[in-house]
């Protein structure tokens, strides 16, 4: 106590510590009833003052060590409401933090003690309260003047009271000579309010040695407020009845566990929602599961069933083929029996020697008539010819279309070929039907033959509508099907999204720009000082950029009579972002223009793919279906484990 009365006298502290006084108080009562968060785990803590920086968490001698720095740093571009926020923090981590221990809110040993050693239904002013008298003051022009409460609030703070606040009580003659003493509202606060009764009363400067005798004194006295001091027709009495209103301990014991219990049940309703939705993710995920696996299971009986209809159509195909060939040979030998007949008989007509004019005239024109019928046969036999000629080019043609397709269009490739082979089949026909139109009308068996031609004909003609219709068919399912797959990929692109991202299978926002390579070059421009402000502001700079439809720095070039579309370095906004801020943010600028014209040239806005991240491509619908059943196959040890 002597410490305190030896230190200078001179008034009240200035407007400016004032002020950072009532703000380093405010935000430690702030941060006493957990309205920042402070400790993030066991061996963890954060700034709730710092939320811009990148670094976020800390031990605690770091962050002890940073809220010390800050709070009695002398830079200009401090404000005092920032720098008393850092104070608070340390006065938080040396007296709230430093001594808790894990086991959670039960009260310390000197708490009990000090609650026990009171009635519960005793009336203090609450918050706890602390009255000091006859504090040393002298008479300067006429007034009044003490010391200030900060210098002794430091001095009771070095006697381990630890006070938030000491308020020095004036009237119109100045300094009354009289204080209260402010504690926290917690039971660390009541217990070191009944610390600072106890001192002065072990003392023999307590309450009760004030009131019992009333010989001037000299030395300080101290007491706990209660309600008598409460109801006090002074300046004490006054002043505490602005501040502060009576309270027994029982009520403040009730209140707490009142607060303690709607807490729980807050949390315990926060709970059961998280449940609720976490049980409705579930629900959705295993829905999406049997989808996917629906889809799976539907597109692998259809591939089977399309191989096999191709395997039918290929051997139908290979059977008329084989007919063709076989119907060739047959009408081949019949062309050239007759024309050998024919031959014959004109060698015997023009041996025979007629003597009677008409017989020779007859023969003449027998002859003249074998004669035409040998040139039929000739231009029949070059038709025929030319058929045989045109079957074997068509069938060559059919079999390279058929080895380009197969390597082209795998699921097509049979229905292809079916359709070829059945053309063929009708242009042999109709080859045939034109021989028999050059033979002419020679007997009845060729009639019959002619008319055989044109029934085959009209069969072929109805097959190969069918086959196309057939084909059309499935055409038509494998696009639902296309459309389906479509569905699936959006929808899990959509449940992917929900999920954290992975290092191997995601979801990419195509177009977006990355920040890292902006900070980067801030940083090494400008120091770690404003890096993060400098970057974001020119990273939404390129962004409106990238968005402007005005601008579009690409170029288009022909390689292998193929035009492809390339950046344009000579670009001037890209040649100046290259030369300021250097490689890497010129990468990440041109790669987020390549991927919004691949993805969405027309809308320039930002789109979203299924993305393989370990191979820098997009991935497949498989590799998202394998990624889904491997997290639900995690999910599900998890809770087994659980």
């Amino acid at each position: 106590m002597e410490d305190y009365m030896d230190q200078s006298s001179g008034g009240d502290t200035d407007g400016s510590d004032s002020e950072v006084e009532e703000y380093v108080d405010k935000s430690y009562e702030e941060l006493q009833s957990g309205k920042h968060k402070v400790r993030l785990s066991d061996e963890t803590f954060t700034c709730p003052y710092c939320r811009n920086k990148k670094k976020r968490d800390y031990q605690y001698k770091d962050l002890l060590q940073h809220a010390t720095m800050v709070g009695k740093s002398d830079s200009q571009k401090r404000n005092p409401k920032d720098k008393a926020n850092h104070l608070a923090l340390v006065k938080f981590l040396q007296k709230d933090i430093s001594g808790n221990s894990n086991s959670g809110p039960s009260k310390p040993k000197e708490e009990t003690d000090n609650l026990a050693d009171h009635d519960g239904d005793e009336l203090f002013v609450w918050p706890w309260k602390g009255i000091v008298v006859n504090l040393p003051t002298e008479l300067k022009d006429g007034r009044y003047v003490g010391k200030s409460g900060s210098n002794m609030r430091d001095h009771l703070t070095a006697r381990g009271f630890n006070p938030t606040r000491v308020h020095p009580l004036w009237n119109y003659r100045g300094h009354s000579g009289s204080a209260v003493v402010e504690f926290n509202k917690g039971w660390d606060g009541f217990k070191n309010a009944m610390s600072f009764e106890k001192a002065y009363e072990a003392d023999h400067r307590g309450k009760r040695d004030w009131k019992v005798n009333d010989d001037p004194k000299s030395d300080i006295y101290g007491w706990v407020a209660r309600a008598d001091d409460y109801k006090a027709l002074n300046i004490i009495g006054e002043h505490l009845r602005k501040i502060g209103d009576l309270r027994t301990v029982s009520d403040i014991m009730a209140e707490e566990e009142r607060k303690a219990n709607t807490l729980v049940s807050t949390l315990t309703r926060e709970v059961e929602v998280k449940k609720r939705t976490f049980e409705e993710m579930e629900t959705l995920y295993v829905e999406t599961e049997n989808s996917l696996s629906k889809v799976i299971e539907e597109k692998d009986l259809l591939h089977q069933s399309y191989n096999d209809e191709l395997k039918k159509i290929q051997a139908s195909a290979h059977d008329h083929f084989k007919k063709i060939f076989n119907d060739h040979e047959k009408i081949k030998l019949q062309l050239e029996n007759q024309k050998k007949e024919l031959e014959l008989r004109g060698n015997e007509l023009e041996k025979r020697e007629v003597v009677n004019e008409n017989e020779r005239k007859k023969l003449t024109e027998e002859i003249e008539e074998n004669a035409v019928k040998n040139s039929l046969l000739q231009m029949a036999s070059d038709e025929q010819r030319k058929a045989d000629e045109s079957v074997m080019k068509l069938a060559e043609d059919q079999k390279r279309e058929k080895e380009e397709l197969h390597k082209k269009i795998i699921n097509l490739e049979k229905q292809l070929d079916a359709k070829q082979a059945v053309e063929l089949e009708i242009e042999r026909l109709k080859g045939q039907l034109n021989v028999m139109k050059h033979i002419g009308d020679v007997d009845l068996e060729v009639l019959k033959e002619v008319e055989e031609i044109h029934k085959n004909l009209r069969d072929k003609e109805e097959e190969l509508e069918h086959i196309q219709s057939l084909n059309q068919t499935l055409v038509v399912q494998e696009r639902k099907r296309n459309d389906e797959l479509q569905d699936a990929r959006k929808e899990l692109i959509e449940g992917l999204k929900e999920l954290p991202k992975s290092a191997h299978i995601g979801v990419k926002r195509m177009g977006e720009l990355e920040n890292k390579p902006f900070l980067d070059a801030m940083k090494r421009k400008y120091g770690d000082m404003d890096a993060e402000d400098r970057a974001s502001e020119m990273c939404s700079l390129w962004e409106e950029y990238l968005r402007d439809p005005n601008w579009h720095p690409f170029k288009v070039i022909t390689v292998d009579e193929q035009s492809q579309r390339l950046i344009d370095e000579s670009d001037d906004k890209l040649k100046s972002l290259k030369r300021d801020l250097g490689e890497d943010v010129y990468k990440a600028v041109t790669t987020a223009l390549t991927e919004i014209n691949d993805y969405n040239p027309s809308g320039s806005y930002i789109t979203t793919e299924l993305w393989n991240f370990a191979q820098g491509r997009k991935a497949l619908l498989q590799e998202g279906a394998s990624y889904l059943l491997d997290l639900w196959d995690s999910a599900q040890k998890r809770r087994r484990i659980m």
